[in-house]
């Protein structure tokens, strides 16, 4: 299997949180993991986050983040070019998308084009699984959980 992971998704790799054990068990399953060039940023800037609104401990978070920064050589990363943005822009129009998650998108279904093989987008937001799974692209969940948002 070949998971794409936004941010959402990665950022349950490094911090316990609900659907952080699937993340996990599919990434131990995957035989590639990929995402956006975009993801380190928002890794770095979901777990700062998290410090602020006293979620993680600066110690925790700062632990997290080493991790993250340890792993992220051994995550393909999706490079964003001109042609790309210019797709995430159709799609954020099209899926009515924000911007980081239309790039997502759009590297997700340029890198599942080059290598010619499905891949599956694991995310928790909403607006993105729904314009992943309108796309090429497999989505995780399979099904949106009642419920949540």
């Amino acid at each position: 299997m070949i998971l794409y992971l936004d941010s959402s998704a990665l950022v349950k790799r490094y911090v316990a949180e609900p659907g952080s054990d699937d993340v996990r068990r599919l990434l131990a399953e995957a035989r590639v993991a990929g995402t956006s060039l975009i993801a380190r940023s928002e890794i770095s800037a979901a777990l700062a986050k998290a410090v602020r609104l006293k979620l993680l401990s600066r110690d925790d978070a700062t632990a997290a983040l080493q991790v993250f920064r340890s792993q992220w050589p051994d995550i393909v990363r999706v490079q964003l070019t001109e042609t790309l943005v210019a797709e995430a822009d159709a799609l954020a129009w099209a899926h009515a998308l924000r911007g980081y998650d239309a790039v997502h998108l759009a590297s997700a279904i340029f890198w599942q084009d080059t290598i010619g093989e499905p891949v599956t987008v694991v995310t928790f937001d909403r607006q993105l699984w729904d314009g992943a799974r309108r796309s090429t692209l497999a989505v995780f969940p399979a099904a949106w959980p009642a419920g949540r948002g």
